[in-house]
């Protein structure tokens, strides 16, 4: 995933920042122990998000404790302790992330793929044990991504979908019954299709200037003569509209969730957070994928 999913800080209180950073914190140290120290490097936003949901679900309060981290070791820190949730997070953060770095190898022939998998090889081949099913699915959606990218697809609803179908599994997996289970795929899936447009956008220069596939650059008909900027102009209103329409079917199911604890959180992050980050990205053109918080 892409580190997109972040609260509106300033909007959040003291203790309420403490906790969701202490999910992030939780969610590190497990990737460090299935996959050692050095992966991560990975940790996302997009996951702690997905340890702080599913846990918010669950009805056992929040367990944590204060300790030192391998990045910030002066300073202790307050940190959600291994559980399901934090597990389950940590483990979709080394999926991804693997099936990512692989994707830079292949397409670009980027160095930091082969290096970033054989980091995280010892965790991905545990975790591709654990969940075969999910594996398989993913799998096929990323190979029809290829194939969508590889025809130079030109429709941004047909090219996210296979993202958005990948985050709709992911999401729905821990769902304890039907309903939650439809509601958490309807997030995943809302997110899925928000993150790979909006990561779309973003990446238009970088894009165009190494050659690669934008669905934005080709449903639009960059030609090269256009300035960058006017580009981004012609095109960021139908963009925003796609976005806002995605972000508000998630709220939708979000809303349909029986809540157990960090309420606030979770509100500040699906009512605000999401937007903000999509504003900044549609005005600024760059979206800051913070690595710590």
């Amino acid at each position: 995933m892409f580190g997109y999913i972040t609260p509106d800080k300033p909007e959040l209180k003291i203790r309420e920042f403490e906790v969701f950073r202490g999910y992030y914190c939780g969610v590190c140290k497990s990737i460090a122990k299935q996959a050692g120290h050095r992966s991560r490097a990975i940790l996302s936003y997009d996951t702690a998000f997905l340890a702080l949901l599913m846990d918010s679900l669950r009805d056992e309060p929040i367990a944590g404790k204060q300790d030192r981290c391998f990045i910030h070791p002066l300073k202790k820190r307050f940190m959600v302790t291994r559980n399901p949730s934090i597990e389950y997070a940590s483990d979709i953060n080394i999926l991804l992330a693997y099936y990512n770095l692989k994707d830079k190898w292949q397409d670009e022939r980027n160095l930091l793929g082969p290096v970033g998998m054989a980091v995280l090889r010892r965790g991905f081949k545990r975790v591709k044990r654990k969940y075969p099913t999910l594996i398989h699915d993913i799998e096929n959606e990323l190979a029809l991504l290829d194939k969508l990218e590889q025809q130079k697809c030109g429709y941004i609803d047909e090219a996210s979908e296979p993202f958005a179908r990948i985050m709709q599994k992911v999401f729905e997996l821990r769902g304890k019954d039907d309903a939650t289970k439809a509601a958490m795929g309807w997030i995943g899936y809302n997110l899925g299709k928000w993150i790979y447009l909006l990561d779309a956008y973003d990446d238009i220069e970088d894009n165009i200037k190494n050659g690669a596939y934008n669905p934005l650059v080709v449903q639009f008909h960059y030609g090269g003569e256009e300035e960058l900027k006017s580009f981004r102009q012609r095109i960021r209103e139908e963009t925003e509209f796609s976005l806002v329409y995605s972000l508000s079917e998630m709220e939708k199911a979000f809303s349909l969730l029986e809540i157990k604890k960090n309420r606030g959180i979770l509100e500040n992050i699906v009512y605000r957070g999401l937007l903000m980050r999509t504003r900044n990205v549609l005005e600024i053109g760059a979206g800051c994928n913070e690595k710590s918080v």
